[in-house]
């Protein structure tokens, strides 16, 4: 793909830029690229931390003079007759500034999703980097934008829509999804020699693991080893089933199981492990979302968050070929891995802003039915008074576990993140997982968000 011709007329553009969420990283990455595109103008920015996005600015090569601290609509429309970047803390200030595109990047969906539904409907496009909100309220935010005649986006450089991209790419070729996902966000890296795995700042000795270092014969068994031998780490992560629940809506690949799978596995690895039970494989039927932990050697690359799908091949002759150019195959030589090992967050994500300005077309989120919903299973008993707060930088309710199931499974459950930092109306025993009943949800924009959702059928007491 030649992007310089795709984005030809780039160079006849000026395109209004609103960033909410600026001090975040992705916030951060991507004024950065920002700064080196000029067709960029960042017109407007929306934090509750003035002070700190100053900072940001500051740090960034931005001069003091060209932004301005607004309080009123008046202050607004002052600083934008100066050319000087809106600043403000109040999002609602931004229907007084004139756009062409919001980018998203609250993390906080109850704000989010006014703050997208404010813009779509006064017609300017929408990159939505709070994954919480898509996940929740996607499918009815694509229609909106559709039925105002503008774009709604998930960004490229965040995995959902990479990993969208690699589905779609793959399918226009003709080849069969079998599995598309990610790597969870950190490496555990192995070293052989010492017998250690490094995760973050935590090393362990693991001398359980040699033993299963190599695939073998029996994939489940393999990694039903390497699981047991690194039990003392985290190996799932919240927000790995945000991203796939947002994949699966988007391209109607379901969840591969409620809980994910997870593996700990190599990238030599992917097609023999992402293969049907039949073949070896760890999984009961094809057209699935997963997620893998990404097992390495120090002098091995990452995945880097990456994406993958592993697809069928069709031919001996032509993969034997493609595997001796150093592609994955599995053993059988029946499924191939094609895999992006990277995300690069803001710095990718001009490229969902010049596709919905220029081609009037989404890089990520499609208008689709919700296919999964994630949602909340309690790992304690909860009360009624209690509130399910949620917390830190992987976005996760405290005391409960995420599950990712079918749509069709989870009539009357909460999706995961309307539950978080809702009180609670009712007990819920430990192992259940989270009902709309249980969940005060007077007042909440992202319920009603939520029930506009095409295709569905709400049942609550709410």
């Amino acid at each position: 793909m030649n992007y310089g011709h795709l984005f030809s007329s780039l160079e006849q553009r000026q395109i209004r830029l609103a960033l909410v969420g600026p001090k975040g990283d992705f916030g951060r990455s991507l004024l950065v690229q920002c700064r080196a595109l000029p067709t960029l103008h960042v017109v407007a920015l929306c934090d509750l931390d003035i002070d700190g996005t100053l900072a940001t600015l500051g740090s960034l090569g931005f001069r003091a003079h060209a932004v301005q601290v607004c309080t009123t609509e008046d202050e607004v429309r002052a600083a934008e007759a100066a050319g000087r970047i809106v600043l403000v803390s109040n999002h609602a200030l931004l229907n007084s500034v004139a756009l062409d595109l919001i980018v998203e990047a609250t993390g906080q969906p109850e704000v989010s999703v006014l703050i997208a539904e404010n813009a779509l409907k006064r017609g300017v496009h929408v990159v939505m980097a709070t994954k919480e909100t898509d996940s929740v309220v996607g499918p009815y935010l694509n229609r909106l934008a559709l039925e105002n005649g503008v774009v709604y986006s998930t960004g490229e450089g965040d995995q959902p829509s990479n990993a969208i991209g690699l589905v779609t790419w793959a399918r226009v070729l003709g080849f069969e999804v079998v599995a598309a996902g990610k790597s969870s966000e950190y490496d555990f890296i192995y070293d052989p020699a010492a017998q250690t795995i490094d995760y973050l700042q935590e090393r362990h000795t693991v001398p359980a693991l040699a033993a299963a270092w190599q695939l073998g014969d029996d994939v489940a068994a393999t990694l039903a080893a390497r699981s047991r031998a690194l039990s003392m780490l985290p190996q799932s992560a919240t927000p790995d089933y945000c991203e796939m629940n947002i994949v699966s809506n988007s391209t109607g690949l379901s969840p591969a199981c409620p809980a994910l799978n997870f593996p700990l596995a190599r990238i030599t690895e992917l097609a023999d492990i992402f293969a049907l039970k039949e073949d070896g494989g760890i999984l009961d039927h094809p057209g699935v979302v997963d997620v893998f932990n990404c097992l390495r050697r120090p002098d091995e690359a990452s995945f880097a968050g990456g994406v993958f799908v592993v697809v069928r091949t069709r031919d001996d002759e032509t993969w034997q070929l493609l595997k001796q150019k150093g592609h994955v195959l599995s053993r059988n030589g029946r499924y191939a891995c094609i895999y992006l090992p990277y995300h690069l967050m803001g710095l990718e994500t001009p490229m969902t802003i010049f596709s919905a300005l220029l081609l009037g077309r989404p890089t990520g989120s499609a208008a689709q039915l919700p296919r999964a919903q994630m949602v909340a299973r309690a790992c304690r008993d909860f009360k009624a008074g209690e509130t399910l707060a949620m917390g830190g930088h992987n976005h996760h309710i405290d005391g409960t576990v995420a599950l990712l199931l079918e749509r069709t499974e989870a009539e009357g459950l909460a999706p995961y993140y309307l539950a978080a930092n809702k009180r609670l109306v009712a007990d819920i025993a430990a192992g259940g997982v989270v009902p709309l009943s249980a969940l005060e949800l007077t007042g909440s924009a992202l319920f009603a968000a939520w029930q506009r959702n095409p295709s569905l059928s709400v049942e609550t007491s709410q």
